[in-house]
């Protein structure tokens, strides 16, 4: 077999803020029904319980005040080549996938020009005017569609290397009367994927991806308070569609990926699922064990991060990927050789699913 050119991962990066925020938090916080705009009479405490049930979210992390998504960006772009000894200034570009740009504590209004790519440049210090920087917007799957992107840039032979971040800061852009606040969290993740030419298949094997459009599900919306008089908008979901529309939809797509590699399921090591509720995620992961005939559910094969670090968006799957191969996540290994799927959903709708095979010598 001839050579050919292949993406791989060289080096992860994570942050993950040190503020951590339980869901005591939340008792005294006035919440509002969606469908009526009144307060709900249930306590909150009922409220948070059942939220926990769910989700098994107990905990998020938010950023600190004078910290936005370009500085967590920077911070796992940092980690990521500090931790692997990659010289930055041979990067040759830098993709940061976000929705919502710099936001500060006291404004909604988002800064995203210059692009968080080059803000994230700037703030790793890197003086090599030829890197392409840009940004990636695609809902909480950004980073997998950011890893698409780069791996097109690299099997096309135009780049040799770059960086690829997701970060979120999305504590800034929920609405304080809306229940659904206690989902979301802020973070971020990094890798540095270089090319490599190989016999063997190697690194990103295959990717599949779905788009549907629904602008109902995820969206932007005023405040769910009436009283509140705020013009600013706030991420508005509709849980119980997107669950629907992750289960009927997500399997297939991981699927279609592993077929498009070659591969069975039982071949997978790890599936790194996007971290939005954990109940969800098990019914999607019994349904890809259902495509294959498989009746038994192995939930080892799923990591989960959600219960401490909540849903980061874009920072979730290479927070993941990271807390995993710096041996940070309990009872969790990736070992050369071994294949995993990269897969997440959110807004768009949008679905991408990513098979990759790490290298029997690894450069991380």
């Amino acid at each position: 077999m001839s050579k050919q050119i292949y993406t791989i991962i060289t080096g992860t990066g994570s942050y993950v803020p040190p503020t951590i925020i339980p869901n005591s938090y939340f008792l005294d916080v006035e919440f509002y029904d969606p469908s009526t705009g009144k307060r709900f009479e249930t306590e909150n405490a009922e409220i948070i319980r059942k939220f926990n049930e769910i989700t098994n979210i107990e905990e998020r992390r938010y950023a600190e005040p004078n910290q936005a998504t370009s500085h967590l960006a920077t911070f796992a772009a940092e980690d990521a080549i500090t931790s692997s000894g990659f010289d930055r200034e041979k990067l040759e570009f830098i993709i940061c996938a976000h929705n919502f740009g710099d936001i500060y504590p006291g404004t909604y209004r988002t800064e995203m020009v210059p692009a968080i790519a080059n803000r994230v440049k700037l703030g790793l210090g890197i003086k090599n005017t030829n890197v392409m920087t840009h940004d990636v917007s695609a809902g909480c799957p950004g980073w997998t569609t950011a890893m698409i992107v780069a791996n097109a840039y690299i099997k096309s032979g135009i780049f040799k290397c770059g960086l690829v971040v997701g970060s979120d800061l999305n504590s800034r852009v929920s609405d304080p009367y809306d229940r659904d606040r206690m989902i979301f969290s802020d973070g971020a993740g990094a890798v540095i994927v270089e090319a490599i030419e190989s016999e063997t298949p190697v690194g990103i094997l295959s990717q599949a991806s779905r788009s549907d459009n629904d602008p109902v599900m995820l969206k932007m919306g005023v405040s769910l308070n009436p009283d509140y008089h705020g013009t600013e908008l706030n991420i508005r979901m509709a849980g119980h569609k997107v669950y629907a529309y992750a289960l009927s939809a997500v399997p297939g797509v991981v699927k279609e990926s592993l077929d498009k590699a070659g591969l069975h399921l039982l071949d997978i090591k790890k599936v790194l699922i996007h971290q939005a509720n954990e109940k969800m995620d098990e019914a999607i992961l019994a349904r890809v064990f259902k495509l294959y005939g498989i009746k038994e559910l192995n939930l080892d094969v799923m990591p989960m991060t959600i219960r401490t670090l909540g849903n980061s968006s874009t920072a979730t799957v290479p927070t993941l990927l990271d807390l995993i191969l710096k041996n940070k996540m309990e009872d969790h290994a990736i070992e050369p050789g071994d294949h995993i799927i990269l897969t997440s959903v959110g807004a768009g709708m949008v679905i991408n699913s990513i098979v990759y095979r790490f290298p029997e010598n690894p450069a991380i």
